[in-house]
């Protein structure tokens, strides 16, 4: 990443990229640590602490692409990301499905810890009744993090590590800023809770590798943001009696 100074008394280009890139991790694990605390469930301020800083982080971040001259291009509609959002969606839903029955099966104990996660977000028959501020809502969080670490950090990551891998890493320090949910979950039966950084982990090398081919982030947005109504409003993976 360009940097204006290279003044010697100027903290490196590195060492600022370095910081960035853990700030990001720290706060995000920081406040979805306590927007997925027990005292948080089903409130305002869950979604705030959930959305919030992720969206700030996104703002900052933003503002390093358009300095590198790649916020438009990530953000300009072409066509095509309909049917490119719907193939994302498709791939991350069969996932999500093929996972929920491998790992977290009706009737096994360890389905309690999508249990958890759900009784945490709240009844889905609520957000029916509010449907286009949970689409806003839902929509605003997808952009955020989609410009966090799909965009900014693998931005940030190539000049050390080469665009091969910089989606990759930016994908595992998604996951790795989700493992504080585990502990926020946990079930006091079965142990930390490992739907979210699971879930995090898989679904965002898929949306990584997207705009990796891509080098765009809409259609990427728009899937992340289908996947989340669909698994927290439409279909619920813990069953659809739940």
């Amino acid at each position: 990443m360009r940097y204006a100074s290279e003044e010697n008394s100027a903290p490196s280009p590195a060492s600022r990229t370095g910081a960035f890139i853990a700030l990001a991790v720290i706060v995000v694990g920081i406040t979805s640590f306590l927007a997925f605390s027990p005292a948080r469930e089903g409130t305002t301020a869950f979604w705030l602490l959930a959305i919030g800083p992720q969206a700030l982080l996104a703002l900052i971040g933003a503002y390093f692409a358009h300095k590198e001259g790649l916020l438009r291009e990530w953000f300009t509609p072409k066509w095509g990301d309909a049917s490119l959002a719907a193939a994302q969606t498709f791939i991350t839903m069969a996932g999500a499905w093929a996972g929920t029955k491998l790992l977290f099966a009706q009737g096994t104990p360890r389905q309690g810890f999508l249990l958890r996660l759900y009784i945490h977000l709240g009844d889905p028959r609520d957000f029916l009744k509010h449907i286009p501020l949970v689409a806003a809502t839902l929509l605003i969080a997808a952009a955020a993090e989609e410009t966090l670490w799909r965009g900014v950090v693998p931005m940030l990551l190539e000049p050390k590590v080469g665009s091969r891998r910089a989606w990759i890493y930016g994908a595992f320090l998604y996951a790795l800023a989700h493992v504080p949910t585990a502990f926020a979950l946990r079930d006091a039966n079965l142990g930390p809770n490992p739907v979210l950084p699971l879930a995090a982990l898989a679904c965002g090398l898929v949306w990584a590798f997207a705009v990796r081919k891509t080098g765009r982030l809409v259609p990427t947005i728009l899937a992340h943001a289908l996947f989340d109504w669909f698994v927290i409003v439409g279909y619920r993976l813990a069953g659809p009696s739940f």
